[in-house]
Order: structure tokens, then C-alpha cells, then sequence
């Protein structure tokens, strides 16, 4: 980068943009963190060069056919070679060109990474032949300091689950969308209900596609469950009512000032009826608002 740089050019603050980027310890949740970031409708990138933040920020600009101008993107080791050092220099320009810039950094304690890769089998991106996990995850934070020191949030995701994580973020950058944020998650029942939600539905009495052999290994996401479930009168009425209640009484929850409403739809294996509707409400209100996210309990 240089100051001829025309990617650093000033612009309007109309057209400021948000850029979160999230950086952190292989391992630490980093991609759980981008996924509810998208749920947001942010534009994102993973594994990115810290020498295309500019030009990524540039095309955003340019594209005047898109209304998007909330970017997040991922950085790590996986970039072999990446001087993270020029990494804030790079951040600095930006916000100096008027980008709301946002470094989040997930830490964790080296011995719940070791186990979490003992558990998935995966390889550390620094684990090269002769190297131990143990010395690859000190390598790692030693190319990683310069980035942790500047972060505007660390994130210890040591002691949390993927749902805690996942919500932790969207909660915190909630704001970036206008007005009330919505998770709908979906969920089963005999798996025990979720303690984070604020409305929680029951759908165990509709037609359970579960009893259908070819539908059985599907979920509500596929064609042929919402197909069948599509073709049930009771779904629709159930899925008619709900939209219905919850038409009355988001607007009062925004009234008082929330950020953030969690509703919870269940069956008894959180693979059929609870996401089809899950799903089905949430394009309901995207249609309508922006700041609509899903999550799928036994899907994950």
C-alpha cells in the first residue's frame, strides 16, 4: 500500500462502510463467529490477504448496484507467509478513508484447542512434519500478537458451546442492522429446551414427515420435506397463527428498546417440522427487515 494508492481515496459518509475483521487462534471459533456475522447480511470473506482489505473495501464502493456495507472478514495463519505486523497500518488507512473498522480476536486456552483438535482430527494450518500441536498453537500467537493488541474485542471462546459463541457475536453486532434483531432457532425436544429463548413454540403436533421412510433422512430444508409439509392445512394454519402473534408483538419489543429476540420452534427431533418452520418464518421477515437470523440446534 502507498498514498497513491486509489483504494485509500476518502469518501462520503453516506457511503461509509463497516468492516469487522475477525482474526484468532486456529481452532477458536472463528468461522461459528463469520457465520452469524452473515446471518447479519454482512458481505463475507474468509481467509483473506491483509493486502486485498483496500481493494475488497474499493469493489464494495464501486458496485453501486449493491446496497451492502457491512463487511467481515476472515484472517489467520492459513496464509503461509502473511506479515501480520503491516496488518495494522492496513487498518489504520482504511479508517482514515473513513471505514468503521472492528477487529475481533478469538483467543482460547491451549489446552481446550488441543483437545478440540484431538476430537475433530483436524490439522493445525502450522502443524507441518516435525512440528508438535503444542509448539504450532505457540507459533500461532506469536504471529497473531500484533493483531490481539490492537483488537477492539477478545473473545475467550474456551468456555463456550457453538450456540453461546454464534450468539455472543450476533448480540454484539446486532446494531449494525437497524431496529430489532430476530434468531428463530430450531430445536428437539427430547434433547431439552434451549435457555436462551424468549418465545418458545411447540410444533410436535403437525404431521411429522419422520414416519415418511424416503423423508426420514431429509430435513426441513430439503424440497421434498417442505414439499409434504407444504401440503399439510394444519402446518399452514400453525405457521399462519404463529406469524400472526409474533406480527403483534415484535413491535412492542421494539418499543422497549430490545436488540436482540430469540423465538425457539421444537419437534421431537429438531430435523423436520422445526426447521421447515424455522425457515419459513425467516424469510417471512426478510422480506420485511434486515437482522434476521437462523439457527438449527441438531442440525449444527
Amino acid at each position: 500500500m502507498n498514498e497513491n494508492d486509489e483504494s485509500l481515496a476518502p469518501f462520503n459518509a453516506r457511503e461509509a462502510i463497516r468492516l469487522i475483521v475477525l482474526t484468532g487462534l486456529s481452532g477458536g471459533g472463528k468461522t461459528v463467529a463469520l457465520r452469524a456475522l452473515e446471518d447479519l447480511e454482512f458481505y463475507c470473506v474468509d481467509n483473506l490477504p491483509g493486502s486485498l482489505l483496500p481493494h475488497l473495501v474499493q469493489a464494495v464502493l464501486q458496485d453501486r448496484s449493491s446496497r451492502r456495507r457491512r463487511i467481515a472478514v476472515g484472517m489467520d495463519v492459513r496464509n503461509r507467509g502473511e506479515d501480520f505486523s503491516h496488518l495494522p497500518s492496513v487498518l489504520s488507512e482504511l479508517a482514515a478513508a473513513g471505514v468503521q473498522v472492528h477487529l475481533i480476536f478469538l483467543d482460547c486456552r491451549d489446552e481446550v484447542l488441543i483437545k478440540r483438535y484431538s476430537e475433530t482430527r483436524r490439522r493445525h494450518p502450522l502443524a507441518l512434519r516435525g512440528v508438535s500441536l503444542a509448539d504450532a498453537i505457540v507459533e500461532e500467537r506469536r504471529l497473531l500478537r500484533p493483531l490481539m493488541a490492537i483488537a477492539e474485542k477478545v473473545i475467550d471462546s474456551s468456555e463456550l458451546n457453538v450456540h453461546q459463541l454464534r450468539r455472543l457475536v450476533a448480540t454484539g453486532y446486532a446494531q449494525a442492522t437497524e431496529g430489532l434483531t430476530l434468531m428463530f432457532q430450531s430445536f428437539a425436544f427430547k434433547r431439552g429446551l434451549p435457555l436462551d429463548s424468549d418465545f418458545t413454540f411447540d410444533a410436535r403436533c403437525l404431521p411429522n414427515p419422520h414416519w415418511q421412510a424416503h423423508l426420514r433422512p431429509l430435513s426441513g430444508k430439503d424440497a421434498p420435506v417442505r414439499e409434504f409439509l407444504d401440503g399439510e392445512p394444519l402446518v399452514g394454519e400453525y405457521f399462519s397463527d404463529t406469524a400472526r402473534w409474533l406480527d403483534a408483538w415484535i413491535p412492542r419489543f421494539e418499543q422497549d428498546d430490545r436488540s436482540y429476540l430469540t423465538i425457539s420452534i421444537g419437534c421431537t427431533g429438531g430435523r423436520h417440522r422445526s426447521v421447515y418452520l424455522v425457515e419459513k418464518l425467516a424469510a417471512h421477515y426478510r422480506s420485511q427487515r434486515e437482522g434476521v437470523l437462523t439457527f438449527h440446534r441438531e442440525l449444527e
